[in-house]
C-alpha cells in the first residue's frame, strides 16, 4: 500500500500545526498564577505535555528539511546552492528571533539588554547545523556525529567540574539551575543578555543548543524514512517501533541524566524524538489509513504559516501583556488583564478563566491564519 506525497505532507502539516497551536496555548494564559499542571513546564527535572512542544517543532523542522532539500536536489540544485539556502534560512530565523526580542524597537533599553538566545534563535541554529551535518556522508557517519553530540554533552555536563562552583563534577550540580556547566557558560559568553526570568542561566543557551541540534538531526533521519518508497504500513510500523524504543531509552537514560527541557538533556532528546515518531505515525494512520480527515483543516492552516503565527503572536502578546495599557480607576492596566478580568475571570474559576483566555488567543490567531490561507498567502523563509 502506498500513499501520495501530498497526503504524507498533510499529516506533517497537521503535526506541525498542532505543535504551533499548542505553543500559543501554553505561552498565553489569562494569568500565570492559575494554570492547569499539564499546561505548565516541569519545575526542573521531568516533563509535562508542555515540555514536548518545542522539541516536536525542531523534530518536524528536521523532517521537512530533508524533504525540502531532497526536492531541490532533484530539481538540479548543487551543493553550493543548497548550502547557501540552508545558511540563509537559518540566519533569517535567528534574525526574526532577535527582532522579536527587541520589540518594540523604540525602547532603547530593549536593544541594550536584548536577550540573545531564544526559541527562534535556537530553531535557526539547530536547523542550519542539522541540515549541514546531514547534507553529505553515509547514514552511519551521520549517526556517529549524533552519538558524539549526545554523549559528548552528557559527559561534559556530568564529568567536567564547573568553574567557580563547590561540589566537584557537574553531576553533583544538575539539580541547581544556576550552578550547572551550561549556566556557567551562559554567563561567561552572554553576560547580561540572558532570560530575564532567570538572569543566571538561559533555557536556550549555547551549550544546551548542541543536543538540540541532535533533535533536528533525528527529524532528518525520520524524514528519510517517511519519504522513502516503502509501503505506508511498513513506514508507520517503523515509526511506531522506533518511537517506542526511543521513549523507553530516554526514560532509562533519565536515571543517570534526568529528562530536563531547560538543559535539553540527551535523555530528553531521545525521549521526545521517540514520542514525536509515535505522534506522527498515529496522525498519519488516522489521515492516510483510516481516511478520517474532517478535523485536519484548522491544524493544516496553523501548520503552513508557522513563522507568521509565532512572530505575530509573540509581538501581540508583548503588546497586550505589557505595552498597551488603559486607565482603570486611575491605574494603568494592561489590556490583556482588562480583557481577562472582564470577559473570563468575572464568571469562571481562575484556572478555567485562564485557559479560556488562552483558547481565545489561539482562535484569534486561527482566524488571522485562515484569512491568509484563503488568499494563499504563505510566508516561507
Amino acid at each position: 500500500m502506498t500513499v501520495a506525497r501530498r497526503e504524507r505532507l498533510v499529516a506533517l502539516d497537521v503535526f506541525r500545526g498542532m505543535t504551533v497551536a499548542g505553543m500559543l496555548l501554553v505561552n498565553n494564559p489569562g494569568t500565570w498564577s492559575a494554570i492547569y499542571p499539564p499546561l505548565e513546564h516541569a519545575a526542573w527535572n521531568g516533563w509535562t505535555p508542555t515540555d514536548v512542544i518545542f522539541p516536536f517543532f525542531l523534530f518536524i523542522a528536521g523532517i521537512t528539511t530533508h524533504l525540502s532539500l531532497s526536492s531541490r536536489r532533484a530539481q538540479g540544485a548543487d551543493d553550493r546552492a543548497i548550502r547557501n539556502q540552508i545558511l540563509r534560512r537559518g540566519a533569517l530565523i535567528v534574525l526574526f528571533g532577535l527582532l522579536l526580542a527587541a520589540f518594540p524597537f523604540y525602547q532603547l533599553d530593549r536593544w541594550v539588554n536584548i536577550r540573545i538566545p531564544g526559541v527562534l534563535q535556537r530553531i535557526g541554529v539547530a536547523y542550519a547545523c542539522a541540515a549541514l551535518l546531514t547534507m553529505r556522508g553515509t547514514l552511519k557517519q551521520q549517526v556517529i556525529v549524533l552519538v558524539v553530540l549526545l554523549y559528548g554533552y552528557w559527559f561534559a555536563m556530568t564529568l567536567l567540574p564547573v568553574p567557580g562552583a563547590d561540589g566537584g563534577i557537574g553531576a553533583n550540580l544538575l539539580d541547581a539551575p544556576s550552578r550547572t556547566l551550561a549556566a556557567w557558560l551562559d554567563r561567561t559568553l552572554l553576560g547580561g543578555h540572558l532570560w530575564i526570568s532567570s538572569k543566571t542561566w538561559d533555557p536556550e543557551g549555547p551549550l544546551s543548543t548542541i543536543p538540540a541540534i541532535g533533535t533536528a538531526m533525528l527529524g532528518v533521519f525520520a524524514g528519510r524514512w517517511i519519504g522513502s518508497d516503502r509501503p505506508l504500513d511498513e513506514r508507520l510500523n517503523g515509526l511506531f517501533a522506533v518511537g517506542a524504543l526511543g521513549m523507553m531509552t530516554g526514560l532509562m537514560w533519565h536515571w543517570s541524566f534526568p529528562i530536563n527541557k531547560s538543559l535539553w538533556t540527551s535523555s530528553y532528546v531521545v525521549f521526545t524524538a521517540g514520542m514525536a515518531c509515535v505522534a506522527i505515525a498515529t496522525i498519519s494512520w488516522i489521515i492516510d489509513v483510516r481516511r478520517v480527515t474532517w478535523w485536519t483543516r484548522p491544524f493544516v492552516i496553523y501548520g503552513v504559516n508557522p513563522i507568521i503565527a509565532f512572530v505575530g503572536s509573540g509581538a501581540m502578546a508583548r503588546l497586550i501583556y505589557t505595552l498597551w495599557k488603559v486607565d482603570i480607576q486611575g491605574k494603568p492596566t494592561a489590556v490583556q488583564a482588562v480583557v481577562y478580568e472582564n470577559l473570563f475571570h468575572s464568571w469562571l474559576e481562575p484556572r478555567d478563566a485562564s485557559l479560556a483566555f488562552a483558547i481565545t488567543f489561539v482562535l484569534f490567531w486561527y482566524a488571522i491564519l485562515w484569512a491568509l490561507w484563503r488568499k494563499n498567502i504563505i510566508f516561507k523563509v
